[in-house]
């Protein structure tokens, strides 16, 4: 259909930029990213094999979890996403800066013109002091203050990726993201996982949307799984707490990649299929409560107890 100049200019300003985020697209496969698919494929995948792999299954974006192995092999998978057509979203990067690796990884960017997102890890044991608690956030504002000046010049902005124990707790997040601010880094974010939302020290789920409304600002990435009540690895849509987390996420108008994880082990490709299963599933039940069907996997009742039914007679929520 063709339009006179002038409508055709108005309708091209109302037109939203590309890649920009709208409501009804935040689980959409176009703005899914696959993570953890190089260590814990059981195929044990190559660079060419595992982007072939992702192009089959729609995925537009990648997180690249790799383990020591891999490092020869850098420069090869940077090359097979982009004959792919594949963003690097991000690219898991060691939490000391004098890390050879994180020199490495840099420099391979470098050379492809990438600048992912750095998701960097850390854990440690729990303080038990305000003083304790007081030199563990010094400690870890001016480990992530290194980062980022070793990240600067490449382009490539850091993020928090909460993990186990301590650092796995967003509030200490939040407090040393507080410290950086102070020390002149404000712009390292947070990537947040369902995986790490509870654990025997915590749990998010208790008053996610208050959470939420602390750390959306900082939240780059979400990486989405099952969430309870088993504590071993399930796919979305299998858990009774993802649904109403990922409704408060989108509810809350924040716009961001969402990362599949494959983690659970076995085929990677079987695995992030299942993956888009599940979250296709919980987007339909945000969307209208009851149009996802049944549950593509069932669902996992706490230990013990009978799965809840709802009065339509498919597990609840």
């Amino acid at each position: 259909m063709k339009f006179p100049p002038l409508i055709a200019c108005f309708l091209f300003v109302l037109m939203p930029a590309r890649g920009a985020e709208t409501p009804g697209n935040l689980w959409a496969h176009d703005n899914l990213c696959a993570w953890c698919a190089v260590p814990f494929d059981a195929k044990e995948r190559g660079p060419e094999e595992r982007a072939e792999m992702l192009n089959r299954l729609g995925f537009t974006m990648f997180a690249y979890d790799w383990r020591a192995k891999n490092i020869p092999t850098f420069d090869a998978e940077i090359e097979a996403l982009q004959k792919h057509h594949i963003k690097l979203l991000a690219w898991w990067f060691p939490s000391n800066s004098n890390d050879p690796a994180a020199r490495q990884i840099l420099e391979a960017c470098k050379r492809h013109n990438e600048r992912p997102q750095l998701w960097v890890m850390w854990g440690g044991a729990f303080t038990h002091s305000p003083d304790e608690q007081k030199q563990r956030i010094e400690q870890m504002a001016g480990a992530f203050k290194a980062l980022a000046e070793l990240a600067k010049p490449y382009g490539c902005p850091v993020e928090i990726y909460n993990h186990n124990a301590w650092g796995g707790n967003e509030d200490n997040e939040l407090a040393v993201l507080a410290r950086l601010k102070e020390m002149g880094v404000a712009d390292i974010g947070m990537v947040y996982n369902f995986s790490h939302a509870h654990d025997g020290d915590h749990d998010d789920t208790i008053a996610f949307p208050a959470l939420w409304k602390r750390i959306q600002s900082h939240v780059v990435a979400v990486n989405i799984t099952g969430m309870g009540p088993s504590k071993g690895i399930i796919y979305p849509s299998e858990g009774n707490e993802e649904l109403e987390m990922m409704r408060v996420i989108q509810e809350s108008g924040w716009r961001g990649a969402v990362g599949l994880i494959a983690e659970k082990g076995g085929d990677a490709e079987v695995t992030l299929s299942n993956y888009i299963k599940g979250i296709d599933w919980l987007a339909a039940e945000i969307k209208q409560p009851g149009s996802g069907g049944p549950r593509p996997f069932g669902a996992v009742p706490a230990a013990g107890a009978a799965p809840v039914t709802s009065s339509t007679g498919r597990s609840k929520m």
